[in-house]
């Protein structure tokens, strides 16, 4: 009656390692990789408890022996320990609340990465959004300044049109001038006495 207890406890216990994986791996608190570590050592689990209770009412035959040792690789020996499977050498020998402490200390140092990397990221942002306004400024001046050279261009144009025409009403003003010396001459020798 004690051995039946402690196998229903077993599963109990097994199926409460299930969900607390479900829930462990959806919220995303371990790595994926972990997930199916911890999900291969309940099949472990699941499996050797199946085992167990077939033992336990006496149903074993032949075949399911050699099965069962073929997949723990020993023949009917002491089983390896599936805890042990793909353990690393960091987790190697550190009990459950040790393990934990040490994921926590992991994550925290992650934490402590991403807000470094955040204040980062954010100074970064306000350097582009000051470097973005300064390109605003910069761009209205050259603005400013294009207009600028275009009222001058215009000014000039203007004023060397003018100098222009100065200068061929000048050039006709002289010979108006010249032209009325010459009459003028003309006259005089025309009038004075020989």
């Amino acid at each position: 009656m004690t051995l039946r207890a402690s196998l229903q406890k077993l599963k109990q216990n097994i199926s409460q390692l299930k969900e607390g994986l479900l829930r462990a791996s959806s919220s995303r608190r371990i790595t994926q990789a972990e997930a199916d570590r911890r999900q291969n050592l309940i099949d472990d689990l699941q499996t050797r408890e199946k085992q167990l209770n077939t033992t336990f009412k006496g149903e074993v035959t032949g075949a399911e022996t050699n099965r069962s040792s073929l997949m723990t690789g020993g023949t009917g020996g002491a089983a390896a320990n599936p805890w042990l499977i793909n353990e690393t050498e960091e987790t190697r020998g550190l009990m459950f609340g040790e393990i934990k402490q040490q994921q926590q200390r992991i994550v925290e140092a992650q934490d402590a990465g991403l807000d470094a990397l955040a204040s980062v990221i954010s100074r970064q942002k306000i350097m582009g959004q000051e470097i973005g306004n300064e390109l605003d400024e910069q761009n209205e001046i050259i603005d400013d300044l294009a207009h600028l050279v275009d009222k001058t261009d215009d000014r000039i144009r203007n004023e060397t049109r003018r100098v222009k025409l100065i200068e061929t009403k000048s050039a006709s003003c002289g010979m108006l001038v010249v032209i009325m010396l010459l009459l003028v001459a003309i006259i005089v020798v025309a009038v004075w006495p020989v």
